[in-house]
């Protein structure tokens, strides 16, 4: 594992062209002769691209010679930029083009200022930009291995991190602060559990291994989030605990801890007392209830057995839960669930309450 200072964090389409059709309304047409015009284009006048077309990219990316292929950019923060912005869009293309941007970048980053640079591009990419944080932690475990640049100051790994401590240290005064604070600040929390899943780094033995560091910092993350119960920051640590939930208790067990029961604890503490949203306090009683069936992990023995009520614990986990008229919850697993559910579809109010929270809203059959 990193060493706690290298680290930085603490302890702790075609177009169409359509052509309408003739009425009855028309008349014949009549023959006019255009009057004939001079162009006044160069035939050395530059190709015509449309708006927002970014030509340099196309050519950047196109097979090329090495020394071609930044070829167009000014700096290398535009280059980095329209990369990420290339990867944002078309993410099917991580796996042919990575290679020739780790290349193109040792061609470029040769200096201290320019890692730095790089780092932080990444990191506001990864944390400003909706879903992109799983593509950023594997961007920059592509790049802590393939990066040759290793300055005084630290190598890409090194300066990554210590660019999360920024973020890290001021846990507790981000949960405590305003709407868009409070957004930032989960958006880092996701990109560092997807940085702990996706970062990989070599053990003294040559294996490979999770940062152990990240563990103990996504420890104090949720802490911080249950310490201060606004119903944003509840549903933030429940995101991280179903992306993370499972490494995170098997690497504690390793250890011969209980974190997740303590965590586990502090949920039920907060369904009990804590002044949030009843939809909030149920996706929470929804993650004890998924941690209790080993976060949905399916043993071997039942692998070939098809899943049902009985044998699955877990087989309405993903079921969105409802409301008659009388505000009586119910979910599938209700024995009068098809006579309710068309109850409310007669009534076109099925969901008053799910649509803020990203809870799937279909019903059967969808």
């Amino acid at each position: 594992s990193e060493h706690l200072q290298q680290t930085g964090i603490p302890a702790g389409s075609q177009d169409k062209v359509s052509v309408p059709d003739s009425g009855p309304e028309m008349a014949e047409p009549q023959v006019a002769v255009a009057p004939v015009v001079t162009s006044k284009l160069s035939v050395k006048a530059p190709e015509f691209y449309p708006s927002g077309y970014n030509q340099n990219f196309n050519q950047n990316f196109a097979e090329s010679s090495f020394e071609d292929r930044y070829d167009g950019y000014l700096t290398l923060a535009e280059y980095v930029q329209d990369f990420l912005n290339h990867l944002t869009e078309q993410p099917g293309c991580f796996e042919t083009e990575i290679e020739q941007f780790a290349e193109t970048l040792n061609g470029w980053v040769t200096a201290d200022e320019a890692l730095q640079e790089l780092v932080e591009l990444i990191y506001q990419q990864a944390t400003s930009v909706p879903n992109f944080s799983y593509m950023g932690a594997r961007l920059c475990n592509y790049l802590s291995h393939h990066l040759t640049i290793s300055p005084q100051s630290g190598n890409f790994r090194q300066l990554l991190l210590q660019r999360c401590r920024t973020e890290y240290e001021n846990r507790d005064e981000a949960t405590k602060g305003d709407e868009t604070t409070r957004k930032q600040f989960h958006a880092f929390v996701l990109f560092l559990a997807e940085l702990y899943l996706n970062l990989e780094i070599k053990g003294t033995k040559g294996q490979v291994m999770r940062a152990e560091i990240l563990q103990e910092g996504l420890r104090e993350l949720l802490n911080a989030l249950f310490s201060n119960p606004v119903d944003s920051n509840l549903i933030c640590a429940v995101k991280l605990l179903k992306l993370t939930g499972s490494v995170l208790e098997d690497a504690w067990k390793e250890k011969g801890k209980n974190d997740m029961e303590e965590m586990i604890q502090r949920i039920e503490n907060v369904v009990l007392d804590a002044n949030c949203s009843r939809d909030v306090k149920h996706m929470l009683l929804k993650l004890v209830e998924l941690r209790s069936s080993n976060w949905g992990r399916v043993h071997g023995t039942s692998l070939h057995t098809e899943a049902t009520p009985e044998n699955d614990p877990n087989y309405f986990m993903n079921e969105p839960t409802f409301y008659t008229s009388d505000g009586v919850p119910f979910t599938a697993a209700d024995p009068d669930y098809q006579e309710k559910y068309q109850e409310l579809l007669e009534r076109e109010d099925l969901f008053p309450d799910y649509e803020e929270n990203g809870t799937d809203l279909s019903g059967p059959g969808d």
